[in-house]
């Protein structure tokens, strides 16, 4: 060996065992053969480190042992798989065998060279071999280096959890070669930089301080290659090096002292499980795609957020830590992209993590055991401390509910509040740009600690234009200040500012101060660019202002902007003109760089009235204070700026925030109560400090406002008054909560409070007008939207709706605001509750703690999707405005108005918008001012849709918007985060329909001349296809299909439902050439499964030649398959290999088809993971809502389920798709023992995916029947099967009953008299179909006694229905019951249900399901009817009323001849809009007429003969004959009622729906909830409705 290393070393339990340093392996076989002598020396490592490492040790090794003069050791190698899937038994045993193998005995050394995996590998093998040997830790990750190596844990996994078999097992050495992490990827090396944080924040603020400003330096470190073993003595050691080479001693030292005080983790050791609680459970869901340091970091936020929650940890040490984990490139929040992405995302739940942290080494009992923060560098106790489940749940949740309770007496919180709020934004932000631009250095007290300001932070950092640093833990900001000098970033670094507003327009003058740059790595231009929301909002007055003064400024995407590209040419000065009638900010971007200026600036304001002077005025007070005094020419709206430097004052204080003081304020003034705000008074620079006298005063609260303090004392609850017109111009930003506490005041003219003077809303995170009207609208509030503002009609705070879920567009002041409405309105719930992080990060951990008012955590139900899965949809596009376009004639808008219906959202036709904005006809538009005006309108108007309805919308699109460049950047903009739909239609079609039509404008050109020239740009424009064929089959099929394709590219995919829930699935492959003449038969071929294949590469169009399918071929197979099936499809191209038909050098083609299936929004994606990875992760960022089945199939009859090959297939699979399919061929039985072993190790890892696994052959066909998840089936009808060994749906039932994994159940019906029934037909004919075992009897009985309690505790009791008259005597003998079935009062349906180790009896109501199917079904396009009406006020009257409930109607009429009974029957339904009405000739208040009408009386109970006496009189007025409607007749018999007669001849086009048929509705949903089975429908109606006609 040559000269020694420089080494750094760590003592741990006495001995200075951890040596540190740079290129150390002769070091290490040095040390190692001198100091530990033995017979034999292994080395494991793994593949990944191999290639890199292992032969240096064997040459190092080799050269030492041939120094040695006695007995020559053998050195041997083991090389293993990598990743976490070989830290488990079988591998332990590999290398245990490996071991015996070459004989090795007890004095032998394992050496471990790897990460962390190796490392607790084959630190157990080595405490457990021969009863413990000795070893060493050589890690070669940072994570492995910090963590891992250090304290002799050593583990491997089992199926119940990770490292949970291990022991204590202390290494002989650890060898940190910090040389090792130059060929670690980066991001492996800021996985270990989260164990290096964590490590400070526990025990060293210097330690943490340091780290959180040299991130650049330390990724140096590892960036520039030490060649010539440079580092290896301190001599040649780098100051990146030698900072790396402190960090990671001073980190390890932490831990090698807390293992030497507490070796065996009894109490002080826990404190290193600083954010593993919360980490652990989240690396549980989305491992293998998210590692273990970035799961630690975003549980290190949200345990510190646990801390905070508790009133332990302040804010300023969240902030901190998570400026210092994105430093070094970790995610901080379960919202990050790089989680969005995992295909576990979606299971990330509440519930589900918690359940996970139930199993964790630091727990003792039921209780979570977390790690607290008390401030950066000290913990709360010297071990993990008890938190309950609540806490917990609460910061997990991403949406919260203040806990109200409105009972006389019952609390409001603190009857008196006093607090200060954050501090300010407007003035943090300023005081931040004004500080970073001065000379000297200033401590800013009480900044702000939100997202907007550590963009700031951040930006001016990479401008290299001030250095910050904290003190007083973290409550001061030193900033040193550049006096003006800012460069380019380097090259290829944008600056990301995510949707921080001020920030936006601040730094987009600061950049044109920039100087260009002389390092070889440095930019040529600054770009500052900002998340989806931040692209749309406008910057343009305040470029254009820039660029006419000289600046060079490009737009990178849409024009007006962000992203900027701003040249560095300095700013020139003299006169700047600036429009300033939209934001303040403009002004004060210029106003604060001014100074720096070639020239003296003159600025002068145009363009119409200045809007929030006040915030103007504040900028000029604050660069007083830095030295640079303003004027302003008497009377005029024109600025005088000198030139100069700013001078850092030694201090300033940032007074606190007054729009956010208007919260707690604004709580006081609607519970009555008191808060007094300290830090906001009459001498505040904010104008929005004005609120409390201008509006709460004015509302009747009691407002004493000093200099410096402000104290409001509310009403009485329910007495705030309603103030007429109030102008918010000088503090627009409080409007909201204005209107939060207009929603509840009462008084004056209407109850009318009128906000104007905040236009400028509309462009802020969101459109705020219109956000608070549509969130009011929740609540039963009615507003009116002006020009300039809105007003809001009062209501009593006890009649507003309950239980409304606000959306906050990601809009911190609609968030806060709507929570001071929900202090005074139960169950009110505020969504995306983090956005408040931009100005109050700590909101709901103050109304809590500070304001008294219980905050819980809510759970919010998601979307059953895979957007986690390197979607490129990401979680934006689950509440994005769907966007159609095509042809004029293609059906957008009939299409348009259906997916409005099924998705419960408002429709715009871009058309109709244009002529209700311009007074116009498109038509006579464009005679007037040609087409060149009209498409430059009609972009404008496409902007402003988006900007204004960007969510929650169906917007369709005129036919010629992709006719300009601009508008098709502008989709394919929004494309990226949201669905634009290309309605597709046959150009014949489109043809022939515009022969008829007149409203719009002729083209002038043949219209299949247009049609050519639109289609590439719709297809370019677009992300999805929907396929409007008119010969398809029509009616209720293709509503369906509009239903099933919008909700699916909306986040609502079609998935087969038994998948997720983790019971047996099967899928058909369909196997036809053409499926067109099969079509007939797919309710047959599709029994019982719950998916349907496509077979893509069999696909053969009648006229082709070669065997590959045309995409339009493709195209229409799928539009006509989804017409006779509303089963999800996979979409599958097998290739020849593969023992398919596609073939094998034809990948480009296979992956061009499997992104049409993602276009068309097929659920399940077949890719074969043998293919070109590239092109597989290409695929997956597109795929949006779909799943992708990540399959491989071995034909040889050689591959064993047992081998490395099939594991690693399987961990590709796994980490490529969302459910993995691997298929080999049996041989003999024994080989499906084989799978069936591999299934369950596999399916039994924290967060395994579903996996299909299948032996092909007749002797793999016991594997096809114990298979659970989407098992392949074939069909009698097909013309092959797809596989060899296939069975059909039926055999593998009644295989599984044999097997005893499908035991037979008997079903009955409760009721008397029943004789007659269809319910045993219903039922019986699904089971025989099927192939299930189970049967479904009468048991007529005189009550509810012993026979039906005998029947309901029978162990092979599956089920039973309950008609008259025991629908409300069975309920006694029932465990719980369902919602439904507890508003209706009745029980229709009993389910037994397995809790635990017990069963119980769950009561449901059914009723209302299939009165909602049978309406849902036949009249598609009614979505949530203005009106409907009910007949009758018995229990189905009930159902009918929850069923209309259900789809959102408006108003419910109800008649019914016993007025006393119909009352009754609306207190019942205290929440539905249900009014009575004493006729049916004639509705309310000329109220709209009914569009669902349904029936709950006997046929002989209603007559059309006025003669008649006794019944019911159904008058012709009864229908809206000029509307489309449904009537449903829920009276058994006859099978035309005099309603249905008379349906049919006053209103021919409203859907008629039978008694029987809701029957068979109702029935459906009782036979899926038994068997977890879709009834078949055809066969069961077809046998019900011919035994009913003929009886």
């Amino acid at each position: 060996m040559d000269t020694a290393p420089d080494i750094l070393k760590v003592s741990i339990l006495g001995r200075d065992s951890i040596h540190c340093g740079f290129h150390l392996i002769p070091y290490i076989a040095h040390t190692v053969l001198t100091t530990l002598p033995a017979s034999v020396y292994a080395l494991i490592t793994d593949t990944n480190v191999a290639p890199f490492y292992l032969s240096a040790f064997e040459q190092a090794f080799a050269a030492e042992i041939n120094k040695l003069s006695s007995t020559k050791p053998r050195f041997l190698t083991r090389v293993v798989s990598p990743g976490e899937t070989v830290k488990s038994r079988e591998g332990k045993a590999d290398i245990e065998d490996f071991l015996l193998l070459e004989r090795c005995t007890r004095d032998t050394v394992v050496l471990a060279l790897g990460g962390g995996v190796i490392g607790d590998l084959v630190g157990f093998v080595a405490a457990t071999f021969m009863r413990g040997v000795r070893f060493v830790q050589i890690p070669t990750t940072l994570l492995a280096m910090v963590d891992s190596s250090v304290g002799g844990k050593t583990a491997i996994d089992t199926p119940a959890g990770k490292n949970l078999i291990g022991a204590f097992w202390q290494p002989e050495y650890v060898f940190i070669d910090a040389a090792f992490l130059e060929t670690l990827p980066e991001r492996e090396f800021s996985n270990g930089m989260a164990e290096v944080v964590k490590t400070a924040a526990i025990w060293d603020e210097n330690e943490f301080t340091s780290l959180e400003s040299h991130a650049p330096l330390i990724y140096a470190a590892i960036r520039t290659p030490s060649t010539g073993n440079a580092g290896r003595h301190i001599s040649t050691r780098s100051t990146s090096q030698s900072l790396l080479l402190s960090v990671i001693r001073g980190s390890i030292y932490v831990k090698a002292h807390i293992v030497t005080i507490d070796e065996r983790e009894t109490g002080l050791r826990n404190l290193v499980n600083f954010g593993h609680t919360i980490g652990h459970a989240i690396e549980a869901v989305l491992t293998p795609q998210m590692l273990h340091g970035e799961c630690v970091s975003i549980g290190m936020i949200l345990e510190a957020e646990v801390a905070r929650g508790m009133d332990i940890l302040k804010q300023v040490a969240v902030g901190r830590l998570v400026r210092c984990l994105r430093a070094y490139g970790l995610p901080v929040s379960l919202a990050d992209q790089r989680v969005a992405r995992c295909p576990g995302a979606r299971n990330l739940g509440v519930d589900r993590l918690l359940d996970i942290m139930r199993i964790d080494k630091k727990n003792s009992g039921p209780q979570k055991k977390v790690v607290i923060l008390s401030r950066i560098g000290a913990t709360y106790e010297q071990k993990a401390t008890g938190v309950a489940d609540a806490v917990i749940a609460k910061v997990l949740s991403e949406a919260v509910k203040v806990e109200v309770d409105l009972s006389a007496g019952a609390s409001l919180g603190k009857q008196h509040v006093k607090m200060a709020t954050p501090g300010s934004k407007s003035i943090s932000n300023r005081a931040l740009v004004l500080a970073a631009l001065a000379q000297g250095t200033c401590r800013l007290k009480n900044l702000l600690h939100s997202d907007d300001t550590q963009v700031m932070m951040v930006a001016l950092h990479e401008l290299k234009g001030a250095s910050f640093a904290w003190e007083d833990g973290g409550e001061t900001l030193v900033v040193t200040g550049g006096s003006g000098a800012l460069q380019v970033p380097d090259a290829g670094k944008e600056i990301y500012l995510g949707n921080a507003g001020t920030a936006a327009r601040f730094l987009t003058t600061v950049c044109t101060l920039v100087s260009p740059s002389t390092a070889p790595d440095a930019g040529t231009t600054t770009v500052i660019t900002g998340n989806a929301r931040m692209k749309q909002r406008p910057i343009g007055p305040l470029v254009d202002a820039l660029r006419a003064n000289g600046s060079e400024i490009a737009y990178l995407e849409s024009e007006g902007c962000l992203p900027l590209s701003i040249a560095p040419k300095g700013l020139q000065g003299g006169v700047v003109r600036l429009a300033a009638s939209v934001s303040s900010q403009y002004v004060s971007s210029i106003l604060l760089c001014a100074p720096y200026a070639r020239e003296p600036v003159t600025l002068e304001l145009v363009g119409g009235a200045v809007i929030s002077q006040p915030y103007i005025d504040m900028t000029i007070a604050m660069m007083r204070t830095f030295g640079v005094v303003v004027t302003r020419d008497p009377g005029t709206d024109v600025y005088r700026i000198p030139q100069g430097t700013y001078v850092n004052p030694e201090r300033y204080a940032i007074e606190s925030d007054a729009s956010s003081a208007t919260y707690p304020l604004a709580i006081a003034a609607i519970t009555g109560t008191t808060c007094t705000l300290e830090n906001i008074g009459s001498e505040s620079l904010q104008g929005d400090a004005r609120f409390a006298v201008d509006v709460l005063a004015r509302m009747g609260c009691k407002v004493v406002q000093t200099a410096n303090e402000t104290t409001v004392t509310g009403p009485k609850r329910g007495e705030l008054k309603a103030i007429g017109e109030v102008d918010m111009e000088p503090m627009t930003d409080a409007f909201l909560t204005a209107c939060a506490l207009a929603a509840v005041a009462q008084g004056g003219e209407g109850n009318m409070t009128r906000i104007v003077g905040i236009a400028n809303q509309r462009v802020k995170e969101c459109n705020r007008i219109r956000a608070m009207i549509d969130q009011l609208a929740k609540f039963g509030v009615q507003t009116k939207e002006l020009d300039d503002g809105l007003e809001v009609y009062g209501r009593p705070f006890n009649t507003l709706t309950r239980g409304a879920s606000v959306h906050c567009y990601d809009d911190h002041r609609v968030a806060m605001a709507f929570s001071v409405l929900g202090t005074v309105v139960p169950d009110t719930i505020i969504e995306e509750k983090r956005c408040v992080e931009k100005t109050w990060p700590n909101w709901w951990d103050d109304l809590e703690n500070k304001i008294g008012l219980k905050v819980a955590g809510v759970e919010l139900p998601r979307a059953e999707s895979s957007t986690a899965a390197s979607s490129g949809m990401p979680s934006p596009a689950v509440t994005a405005s769907v966007i159609l376009i095509g042809m004029r004639g293609s059906g957008k808008t009939h299409i348009g108005m259906l997916a409005s219906a099924a998705l419960s959202r408002p429709f715009i036709d871009a058309d109709d918008f244009f002529e209700s904005k311009h007074n116009i006809g498109v038509r006579e538009f464009v005679r007037t001012n040609g087409w060149p005006a009209f498409r430059a309108a009609e972009t404008e108007n496409m902007k402003e849709i988006i900007q204004e309805a960007g969510s929650g919308h169906v917007i369709s699109m005129g036919g010629g918007i992709v006719e300009t460049p601009e508008a098709r950047e502008i989709l394919k903009k929004y494309g990226k985060t949201g669905p634009v739909v290309h309605i597709a239609r046959d150009i014949d079609d489109i043809i022939s329909y515009l022969g008829e039509e007149t409203a719009r404008p002729a083209y002038g050109e043949p219209v299949i001349d247009v049609y050519k020239r639109r289609e590439p740009w719709f297809a370019g424009c677009a992300n999805y296809d929907f396929i409007n064929d008119p010969d398809l089959a029509g009616g209720e099929a293709t509503n369906a299909e509009i239903a099933r394709f919008f909700k699916h590219v909306t986040g609502q995919p079609n998935l087969a439902e038994n998948v997720a829930l983790g019971q047996r699935s099967y899928f058909v492959a369909l196997t036809y050439p053409d499926l067109t003449p099969a079509l007939r038969y797919i309710p047959d071929l599709t029994t019982g499964v719950d998916a349907v294949e496509l077979r893509v590469d069999l696909l053969r169009a009648p006229d082709a030649l070669g065997a590959i399918p045309s995409l339009a071929y493709v195209t229409a197979q799928v539009a006509a398959l989804r017409r006779a099936t509303s089963l999800p499809i996979i979409f599958t191209v097998r290739t020849v290999a593969q023992g398919g038909a596609f073939p094998d050098n034809a990948e480009t083609d296979a992956f061009e088809l499997l992104g049409l299936a993602l276009r068309l929004g097929v659920e399940y994606v077949d890719v074969e993971i043998c293919a070109s990875e590239k092109l597989i992760t290409d695929l997956a960022s597109r795929k949006g809502f779909s799943q992708i089945v990540a399959s491989w199939h071995d034909w040889s009859g050689k591959m064993k389920w047992n081998e490395d090959v099939v594991r690693s297939k399987y961990a590709l699979a796994s980490r490529l798709g969302d459910i993995v399919k691997i298929v080999g061929k049996a041989n003999t039985l024994q080989d499906n023992f084989a799978l069936y072993d591999f299934v369950a190790k596999a399916s039994a890892q924290p967060g395994a995916k579903p996996i299909i696994a299948i032996n092909m052959g007749v002797e793999g066909q016991m594997s096809r029947i114990l298979n659970a998840t989407l098992s392949p089936v074939t069909h009698p009808l097909l013309p092959s099967k797809a596989a060899p060994g296939q069975l059909s749906f039926a055999q593998i039932q009644k295989a599984l009953n044999l097997l005893g994994q499908l035991p037979a159940r008997r079903y009955f019906l409760f009721g008397n008299p029943i004789a007659h029934s269809m319910s045993p037909t219903l039922h019986n004919t699904g089971f025989e179909v099927l192939g299930l075992p189970h049967t479904y009897a009468l048991l007529e009985t005189t009550d509810v006694g012993e026979e039906i309690r005998v029947a309901l505790a029978a162990p092979d009791f599956g089920g039973a229905s309950v008609t008259i008259p025991f629908k409300l005597d069975v309920m006694p003998l029932l465990d719980r019951l369902s919602p439904a079935a507890e508003a209706i009062g009745a029980v229709n349906t009993i389910i037994p249900v397995v809790e635990g180790e017990s069963r119980i009896l769950y009561g449901d109501n059914t009723d209302w399901l299939g009165i909602r199917e049978a309406i849902r079904s036949r009249a598609p396009s009614i979505g949530a009817p203005a009106a409907a009406l009910v007949i009758g006020a018995g229990g189905t009257a009930r159902a009918a009323i929850y069923a209309l409930q259900s789809i959102g109607a408006q108003r419910i009429y109800l008649f019914n001849r016993t007025t006393s009974k119909a009352q009754a029957l609306v207190d019942a339904f205290p929440d539905a809009p249900v009014k009575l009405i004493e006729t049916l000739d004639a509705w309310p208040a000329a109220g709209p007429a009914p569009t669902v009408i349904v029936s709950t009386v006997p046929a002989n109970a209603t007559t059309t003969d006025d003669a008649t006496s006794g019944a019911v009189l159904l008058p012709l007025a009864l229908f809206d004959s000029t509307a489309n409607g449904v009537i449903v007749d829920m009276a058994y018999k006859p099978a035309e009622t005099p309603l249905l007669k008379l349906a049919k001849s006053a209103a021919p086009t409203w859907a008629r729906v039978m008694g029987v048929e809701v029957l068979l509705e109702q029935g459906y949903v009782q036979f899926e909830t038994w068997t977890g089975r879709r009834c078949p429908k055809h066969v069961v109606a077809k046998t019900v409705l011919e035994k009913y006609f003929a009886s």
